[in-house]
């Protein structure tokens, strides 16, 4: 057993006083980790005028340290402090620095004490002869990677960047399969059945006359053009839909996103392609440069670049992972990625995208577009998850022209749902396989693996226990995150 400011077994030069610090309350709360080789225990006494707060001193090396709190008989880690995943389970880290760059307690500009739920921290200052637990920290916009050197991040995006730039889209190409593209002059209602038919979230849009690849269809236009026929008051009826072709719909598309130039006419945004030789770091790049899901891989072989094949259409996944790297053994919470649901108090955040089982499927199209989402977590009273509505849900209604029966505003995400659900399965309202999920306690890796999956898109990060939706993460933030793309 070591007490405060004990020897740890290390070599006494160059050693330095940490405090430790556990404000979480307990009865009995002790302390060990990797200096105390895992197998001894450190007591930890409560503070003076904070009988909720326990302390202890250790005098330890410059270098990593792992650790963990035993409180009241069980073990327990400190979230507001960086974590990860080791021998022990999760365990807290500590990178003790000769000149430490910032130190962390609970008096540090930055960190609130609203953070701490259910807990009274007391407003004693810390004796500043003694660091509190120095934390070395990296900054990242307004935020801050935990237990992690500016050093082991480039090196993992380094290999990550040198990776993807050494190998190319053919690879991508699998070795049997079909790719579906639509004709301009098909009707849109036509194209809307195809879509659902063939399970498939977008199609390449090709014109006959130009010779080229034109554009793609996607699931939201479905959506802008459901929402536009319901502004007009009128029934979603197929015969509106029969009345539009794909080329009318784009072009009136143009019109309605307000798409003109100087002289007042409507101009055609250039479809974003990549050939079979462009690196996957080109290719992951126009996706997210250009806010898109897909690139078609197209490959001519006329100097002019006409009539060109269509290979495939590449989207952002994973392959395989490097478990070795340093930032994929972070735990996802310790890192600037995703979107998370703000804290009370917290400032400058946008709202995060949530709707009831009953909100109407207008309510849910319209924030879709809105705020520029791909879904929306479905949840109960308690802001515990229950479904999720993705844009290519929408494609669900033309299951037996569900589309020419309904009024947006008068049927509910529940019943949308619904009409994409096999007759033969049950619905409690709770699909495992369309609700993909992760804790924030999980590390970048094993949201790389998940996010590997084929289909899934992105990640709803729950609280353990309560499936409380605690934000999002999805494929382009983990490729922005480990690319450095703004």
């Amino acid at each position: 057993m070591f007490g405060s400011g004990s020897s740890t077994g290390h070599d006494n030069s160059g050693v330095s006083p940490v405090r430790f610090v556990w404000p979480y309350g307990g009865g009995e709360v002790s302390i060990f980790g990797t200096f105390t080789r895992w197998t001894d225990l450190i007591p930890m006494s409560p503070m003076e005028g904070c009988p909720n707060v326990y302390q202890v001193v250790v005098s330890l090396v410059p270098g990593l340290h792992q650790f963990k709190f035993y409180v009241d008989g069980q073990w327990r880690v400190d979230e507001q402090l960086s974590f990860v995943s080791g021998p022990y389970g999760l365990v807290n880290t500590v990178v003790l620095t000769k000149d430490p760059p910032q130190i962390i307690d609970s008096e540090t500009p930055g960190r609130s004490n609203m953070e701490l739920d259910d807990v009274s921290v007391c407003s004693t200052r810390f004796d500043s002869e003694v660091p509190v637990c120095h934390i070395l920290v990296l900054p990242w916009g307004n935020e801050v990677i935990q237990g992690m050197s500016a050093a082991d991040l480039d090196v993992s995006r380094h290999r990550i960047s040198a990776f993807l730039s050494t190998h190319t889209a053919y690879e991508l190409l699998p070795e049997s399969g079909k790719v579906i593209a639509l004709d301009v002059t098909l009707p849109v209602k036509r194209a809307f059945h195809i879509l659902y038919e063939q399970g498939i979230p977008t199609a390449p849009l090709w014109d006959f006359c130009k010779g080229q690849f034109v554009g793609v269809l996607a699931a939201l236009d479905f959506i802008l053009i459901l929402r536009e026929l319901g502004t007009h008051g009128s029934n979603l009826t197929e015969e509106e839909l029969e009345t539009h072709t794909i080329s009318a719909w784009k072009e009136g598309k143009m019109h309605l996103s307000r798409q003109i130039d100087g002289s007042g006419r409507a101009y055609s945004k250039h479809l974003i392609h990549a050939g079979p030789y462009d690196s996957l770091k080109d290719v992951a790049s126009k996706i997210l440069q250009n806010s898109i899901s897909t690139v078609p891989i197209l490959h001519s072989s006329a100097q002019d670049g006409s009539f060109p094949q269509l290979l495939h259409l590449a989207s952002l996944y994973f392959r395989h992972s490097a478990g070795s790297l340093p930032i994929l053994q972070q735990p996802i919470c310790s890192i600037p990625l995703g979107t998370w649901v703000p804290k009370i108090g917290e400032p400058n955040r946008r709202p995060f995208a949530m709707l009831k089982p009953n909100a109407s499927l207008g309510a849910a199209l319209s924030l879709l577009v809105q705020a520029n989402v791909s879904s929306i977590p479905i949840v109960n009273d308690n802001d515990s998850l229950l479904d999720v509505y993705s844009r290519s849900d929408i494609t669900a209604l033309a299951k037996d022209k569900a589309y020419a029966q309904i009024h947006l505003d008068e049927i509910s995400i529940h019943q949308a749902l619904q009409l994409g659900q096999d007759a033969n399965s049950s619905y409690g309202f709770f699909n495992g396989q369309r609700c993909q999920m992760c804790l924030r306690t999980d590390s970048l890796h094993k949201v790389m693996e998940r996010l590997a999956n084929p289909g899934v898109r992105r990640l709803l990060i729950v609280e353990a226990g309560s499936k409380r939706v605690e934000g999002v993460i999805s494929l382009s933030d983990v490729f922005r995150f480990l690319l450095g793309v703004a």
